[in-house]
């Protein structure tokens, strides 16, 4: 009879389950491997032979067949070792329990049989609940993050004799494992505080900007700041996190399970409680920002999902990075598709750029004329198709701070801190959370046509003006929708329940100049 230990997979952020089967031969000592295997599992025998030996175990001296079942299913990582050697030692008596049914195992093995940690065990762990696993042994440093998943019992082993004596507990020397428990309302509860970003405080001026970046945090859009060197736009934008409304358990765990896949999980802290906020360089390539590769990771734009994505010096990207970012733009989700798969990342972003107006960066400025000729401005702002821009929401001018701002004192009245915004944000944004409850949205951004018609509705006046304004600046549908859901957010950060004349005539001024 054949040893089966169930394992599973992680492919995007769907989660497979993986049968381990172990058949043991009377023949020339060897191990095989197969199931569609990539180089890691190939060379799991190596380090699975070892860690048995080193655990003072004896490893079988014949012919060990190891099935990965689904056999269609690609195989990736060093996930397996663990459930190859636990069917190992059940099949040959070492360990006394035969079935494992309601167990899963992940881990990888090293040589002396200590286990290390793994990638992607939130998601694991959460997709194997979801199939009825009750119980999952992991390494001991992942057991924290698996435990997150309520209704699973977790436990974390050091090394392989640690599940051996679990297994054996008819030996008195031997004793089971404790399950792993994490606090989650302790981690929700001490998310990360004010001071460990940039403070609106301290910024000069800029006021129209900083208003703007309240509108864009209370509804989650799209945001693009033009203005010349040294006037502010990379300070304001990593202000920016400070005002964002802390993050719910269920987009904590969201966040998490896609972190977790790209191994970007503090083991101490396996709970991603804070709004990521990612700063990309303009030498990124397109893979880089929307994922992909020959095993498809998640991009920079889906590890900034419900959180920024940061491009400073926009128009330095190459164009057809920039282009690729249209759809998920649109969408909140992008979809990479291969010959055998097709996977699909979330990436509900809230884009922030930053740019010069033109390639010297004065065009416009107050004190310091132009070099660029009206060929280089248009050969430079090229790179900013229509369809992009059509996606930005707010577009604002920064402009040069006068010496009267530089030099002011910080003054409340003057200068507001983040703090101070960020709870007129929170509000807005409970307000949205309570009006799409049942929704599966979060923010006015995510509004569908259907939703915009039932939650944007517009009175005769305000339907002139927006009329009006379609036909003077040639704005598309798209922009027209947009331009609506703007509205929404200036209103509720009004505390206002209809859209009104005012809360619309503001929304123009930022698309106005696109």
């Amino acid at each position: 009879m054949i040893s089966q230990i169930l394992s599973a997979t992680v492919i995007g952020l769907d989660v497979y389950k993986i049968m381990v089967e172990v058949d043991i031969n009377n023949s020339l000592p060897s191990v095989s491997i197969v199931g569609l295997p990539d180089t890691a599992i190939s060379e799991a025998k190596e380090r699975v032979r070892s860690a048995i030996k080193n655990s003072g175990y004896e490893f079988p001296n014949k012919k060990v067949v190891v099935n990965l079942a689904p056999a269609d299913i690609r195989k990736v990582g060093s996930n397996y070792d663990l459930p190859i050697a636990i069917g190992i030692l059940s099949k040959n008596g070492t360990i006394s329990q035969k079935e494992f049914n309601d167990t899963a195992f992940i881990g990888e093995l090293s040589l002396d049989g200590s286990l290390r940690t793994v990638s992607g065990v939130l998601p694991v762990a959460a997709g194997l609940k979801e199939q009825g696993i009750k119980t999952i042994i992991v390494p001991f440093e992942n057991a924290k993050e698996a435990a997150i998943i309520k209704g699973l019992t977790v436990f974390g082993a050091k090394n392989l004799n640690e599940i051996v004596n679990h297994f054996n507990v008819e030996a008195p020397e031997h004793k089971k494992m404790e399950p792993v428990y994490t606090d989650i309302d302790g981690f929700m509860n001490n998310q990360a505080n004010d001071s460990e970003y940039f403070d609106f405080k301290d910024v000069k001026g800029q006021l129209k900007a900083k208003k703007a970046m309240e509108i864009a945090a209370a509804g989650a859009h799209n945001l693009l700041m033009s203005g010349p060197p040294g006037s502010g736009k990379t300070l304001m934008a990593k202000c920016f996190p400070s005002i964002l409304p802390p993050l719910t358990f269920e987009e904590s765990l969201e966040l998490t399970k896609i972190y977790s896949i790209s191994s970007m999980v503090n083991p101490n802290k396996p709970l991603i409680t804070k709004r990521p906020f990612r700063c990309v360089h303009h030498t990124a390539s397109a893979i880089g920002i929307i994922g992909g590769g020959t095993n498809p990771m998640p991009g920079e734009i889906t590890l900034a999902h419900r959180g920024v994505l940061f491009l400073d010096e926009l128009v330095e990207f190459p164009r057809n990075v920039l282009e690729v970012l249209r759809q998920p733009l649109e969408d909140g989700k992008i979809v990479i598709a291969r010959a055998k798969m097709r996977l699909e990342f979330p990436a509900d972003f809230i884009l922030l750029a930053a740019m010069n107006p033109c390639p010297c960066g004065y065009l416009g400025d107050s004190e310091k004329n132009c070099t660029c000729s009206e060929h280089q401005i248009k050969q430079y702002r090229s790179k900013l198709s229509g369809p992009l821009l059509d996606r930005i929401d707010i577009v604002i001018d920064v402009p040069r701070l006068k010496i009267d701002e530089l030099t002011v004192k910080n003054d409340e009245s003057y200068t507001e801190s983040s703090e101070t915004i960020r709870k007129r944000v929170i509000k807005a944004r409970n307000i949205q959370l309570q009006r799409y409850k049942g929704l599966g949205i979060y923010t006015n951004s995510e509004l569908t046509p259907k939703l915009i018609k039932k939650f944007c509705s517009l009175d005769n006046e305000a339907t002139s003006i927006v009329k009006d304004a379609v036909r003077k600046f040639n704005l598309s549908a798209r922009a027209y929708d947009r331009l609506l859901k703007l509205s929404r957010t200036i209103a509720d950060l009004d505390s206002s329940d209809n859209i009104q004349v005012k809360h619309l005539a503001q929304a123009i001024q930022y698309r106005s100049t696109i």
